[in-house]
C-alpha cells in the first residue's frame, strides 16, 4: 500500500464537501477518483497533497515514498525554453555527467593512490550513471515532449510566451520525467489531443509507480484504470475494475437500493395503515396493540432515498419539422489563414438520421468547418448544400450565440417570447438553474453553466440537424451520459466536433477525420474507427475522376476497402511496393545494427570486470569512451526502427 486515506472530512462554512472518506491505493495500481462537478475531488487531492487541512482524519504514505501532482491550473513561470524546462527534471542525471567528464580528466594526470581514488570513485559513478538511464536520458526527454504534443520547432519556445494549457503540457512532462512512486493527476487530457491522450494512456499503462487521477475523460479511465474510488453526496466508495465495470455495478446496485427502498416505503405505509385502523377500534387491547406497531415502526432504520438521474440535467431533443433525405453536402470546400492550409478540396454529404463526428488533432481545422457551414465564416471556395426544409441548430464551445450582458432568463425568454415565464424557469430547472441562478448574468457564470445554457437553448429550438461543437466540454460525467442518451434518441440528424472519445463511441454512427488537409470517411463508432485506421493509412486512395463524393471522403466499409487498392493506378502501386521493401530491408539492417552493437555492449561489460583492465587507466577509458558511443547510436537506432517498425 502506497497511499490511505483514512476518515477524511472536510466543510466549508455550512457546506460539508467530505465525510469519513477512507480508501486505499497499493503500490503500482491506477485508480480514478470520480463524481459529479463541485462532489469534492480536487479539494481531496489538496488535501493529500497539504495544500489543504483536513477538519478530521489522516493521510498515510507508504515510508519513503515519493509524490507528484499534477493539479488543474499551472502557474509555470520560467524563462528557459520548453526543451531546457523539462531537462530541469534531469539536473542530477546531468550533474552527475559533468563529474564523471571532470574525473576522466584528472585521471590522465594522476597516478599512484590518488589514481585509486579518482578511479574507484569513476567506476561507482559510472554505474550509477547507467542505473539512472543516463545515456538515454535526452531522448527520453524528446520522446515524452512529442509525446505530448510538441514539435521539435517548438522546443526552442519560451515558457513564458506559453499558453495555459501549454504549461500544463510541460508541467506534466516534468512530473512524468521526475517519475515518483505515486502520481496524482487532476485532469490530465484537459490540453492534449487525441494522439497525445493515446501515447498518455501508454504511458501510464506501463508506468511502474502508482497513479491516482481525475477526469471526465470515460474513454481514458477505461484504459488505464483498474479501480474506480466515487465520491457521492460526501461519501467514498470503491469499486475494482475500469470505468465501465464502474458503471455497471453502480446502475446496478442504485436499482436494488432503490428497490429495497421502495419495498420499506411500502411496509412502512402498509404498517401506518394499520396502526390508524386498530386506533379507529378505540379498544383497549387494539389502542395497546397500535401502540405496539408504532415502537417497532420507530425502530427500523430509514433507508435514503437513492439518488437517480431525475436530479441531473434533464435533456430532451426533438425536430418539430422532419428534414428531406439530403441534409448536407459539401463540394470541394477549402480554408487555409495566411500561410497555413487547414483543408483542401474536401467533400462529404450528411443523410437524414445520420449521427457523425469529425474529429482530427487540434489545428486541423474541425471548428472552422463547423464555423462554414454555419455561415460565420467565409471559405476560400467550395459549395454548400443545405437539404428541403432543414433547419439548423448550433452549439458553439465558444458560446458566441448567448449575449453576454443578459441574464439566463432573459436569453431565453427574448429567443422564445412565446414562453411564459414558468416555462422558462422550468426549462431553466431542467438544466440544473434554480431560484435566483436564473438571474445571473452570462458573463458572471463558468464555462460549464455556459454551456448548459447553450443546450437549453438548443432543446428549445426544435432544429432537426444539430452542429455540435465540442459539447461535453466542462460537463460532469453524469452530464455527459443524459446527453449521449438524449442525442441517440433523437430522431434527426448530428454532426459534431469532440475529442471526447467515449461520447464519441457511444453516439457517432460515422466518423470524418481531417488529416493531412482531407477528410477520411470511417462507417462506424470510435472503436471501429480505431480498428480501420492502420488499413486505411496503408491504402492511399486515388482521387476519384468521376465523383466528388468518393475522393477525399471515400467510405471505409467493407466493399470500398476492397476495392480501394483497384483505384490505384500501376506506376503508383509500383511505387508503393518498391518503398515497402526499402522500409522491410532498411528495418533488417537496423535489427542487425542494433543486435551487433548489444553483443558488442555485453563484451565491454565483461571485460571491465578485469582487473587487468580496470587497473589500466588507458583501457579503461578507451572502452568507456566506446561503450558511450555503442549507447549513443543504439539510441538513434532504436528511435529509428521504431519509425521503419509503424
Amino acid at each position: 500500500m502506497i497511499l490511505a486515506c483514512k476518515n477524511i472530512s472536510k466543510s466549508f462554512g455550512t457546506d460539508q464537501i467530505l465525510n469519513n472518506v477512507s480508501f486505499h491505493v497499493n503500490d503500482r495500481e491506477k485508480a480514478a477518483i470520480v463524481g459529479v462537478n463541485g462532489a469534492g475531488k480536487s479539494t481531496l487531492f489538496k488535501i493529500i497533497m497539504g495544500e489543504l487541512s483536513a477538519d478530521e482524519g489522516e493521510i498515510i504514505f507508504s515510508k519513503g515514498s515519493t509524490v507528484g501532482y499534477l493539479s488543474q491550473h499551472q502557474e509555470l513561470s520560467s524563462d528557459n525554453s520548453i526543451y531546457d524546462e523539462i531537462l530541469t527534471v534531469k539536473k542530477d542525471i546531468i550533474e552527475l555527467d559533468n563529474t564523471i567528464h571532470q574525473l576522466e580528466s584528472e585521471m590522465k594526470n594522476a597516478s599512484g593512490n590518488e589514481l585509486e581514488r579518482l578511479l574507484a570513485g569513476y567506476t561507482r559513478l559510472t554505474h550509477e550513471f547507467e542505473l539512472k538511464n543516463g545515456y538515454a536520458y535526452k531522448s527520453e526527454v524528446v520522446g515524452v515532449l512529442k509525446g505530448l504534443g510538441f514539435t521539435e520547432e517548438e522546443f526552442g519556445k519560451p515558457v513564458t510566451a506559453l499558453s495555459g494549457g501549454q504549461k500544463t503540457r510541460v508541467a506534466l512532462g516534468k512530473l512524468l520525467l521526475s517519475t515518483p512512486d505515486l502520481i496524482l493527476l487532476d485532469e490530465p487530457t484537459n490540453h492534449l489531443d487525441m494522439e497525445s491522450i493515446a501515447w498518455l494512456e501508454t504511458f501510464l499503462l506501463n508506468y511502474k509507480g502508482a497513479v491516482v487521477v481525475i477526469a471526465h475523460d470515460r474513454y481514458f479511465l477505461d484504459r488505464v484504470v483498474t479501480k474506480v474510488i466515487e465520491i457521492e453526496n460526501t461519501k467514498a466508495t470503491s469499486y475494482d475494475g475500469n470505468y465501465s465495470a464502474f458503471a455497471e455495478k453502480k446502475a446496478f446496485l442504485r436499482d436494488a437500493m432503490l428497490k429495497h427502498y421502495l419495498n420499506q416505503q411500502k411496509e412502512i405505509k402498509h404498517q401506518e395503515e394499520v396502526i390508524a385502523k386498530l386506533r379507529s377500534f378505540n379498544r383497549e387491547k387494539s389502542i395497546k396493540r397500535a401502540e405496539s406497531r408504532e415502537k417497532m415502526l420507530d425502530k427500523i432504520e430509514r433507508i435514503d432515498k437513492p439518488i437517480t438521474q431525475e436530479s441531473h440535467m434533464s435533456i430532451r431533443l426533438e425536430p418539430h419539422v422532419t428534414s428531406g433525405n439530403d441534409v448536407l453536402s459539401i463540394i470541394g470546400l477549402s480554408k487555409s489563414f495566411d500561410s497555413l492550409n487547414l483543408f483542401k478540396q474536401i467533400n462529404f454529404e450528411i443523410k437524414r438520421g445520420e449521427r457523425v463526428a469529425i474529429i482530427g488533432n487540434n489545428g486541423t481545422g474541425k471548428t472552422t468547418i463547423l464555423k462554414i457551414i454555419n455561415q460565420l465564416i467565409p471559405a476560400d471556395e467550395g459549395e454548400i448544400k443545405l437539404g428541403a426544409k432543414v433547419k439548423i441548430g448550433y452549439y458553439d464551445q465558444e458560446h458566441q450565440v448567448l449575449n453576454q450582458d443578459k441574464t439566463l432568463f432573459d436569453e431565453l425568454q427574448d429567443t422564445y417570447p412565446d414562453m411564459d415565464n414558468t416555462e422558462i424557469r422550468n426549462v431553466l430547472a431542467a438544466f440544473l438553474f434554480t431560484n435566483d441562478d436564473v438571474f445571473k448574468r452570462i458573463k458572471d457564470i463558468s464555462g460549464g453553466e455556459r454551456g448548459r445554457v447553450s443546450l437549453a437553448k438548443l432543446m428549445l429550438s426544435e432544429a432537426n440537424f444539430l452542429i455540435l461543437d465540442e459539447p461535453t466540454n466542462h460537463l460532469d460525467i453524469t452530464s455527459k451520459e443524459i446527453l449521449e442518451n438524449a442525442i441517440n434518441n433523437y430522431t434527426g440528424t448530428v454532426l459534431y466536433v469532440s475529442h471526447d472519445r467515449y461520447f464519441i463511441n457511444k453516439t457517432a454512427t460515422r466518423i470524418l477525420d481531417l488529416t493531412g488537409c482531407n477528410l477520411i470517411n470511417y462507417i462506424g463508432n470510435y472503436d471501429y474507427y480505431l480498428e480501420k485506421k492502420p488499413e486505411m493509412e496503408r491504402i492511399k486512395l486515388a482521387e476519384a475522376a468521376s465523383s466528388p463524393f468518393s475522393s477525399a471522403a471515400a467510405s471505409l466499409n467493407t466493399p470500398d476497402v476492397q476495392n480501394s487498392e483497384s483505384k490505384l493506378d500501376w506506376k503508383q502501386q509500383k511505387e508503393e511496393q518498391a518503398k515497402l521493401r526499402k522500409r522491410q530491408n532498411d528495418l533488417k539492417k537496423t535489427e542487425d545494427e542494433i543486435n551487433k552493437l548489444e553483443t558488442r555492449n555485453e563484451e565491454i561489460d565483461a571485460l571491465l570486470t578485469r582487473e587487468e583492465i580496470f587497473t589500466n587507466v588507458s583501457k579503461l577509458l578507451e572502452l568507456n569512451n566506446e561503450k558511450k558511443d555503442i549507447e549513443k547510436r543504439l539510441e538513434e537506432l532504436l528511435i529509428l526502427w521504431e519509425e521503419l517498425a509503424e
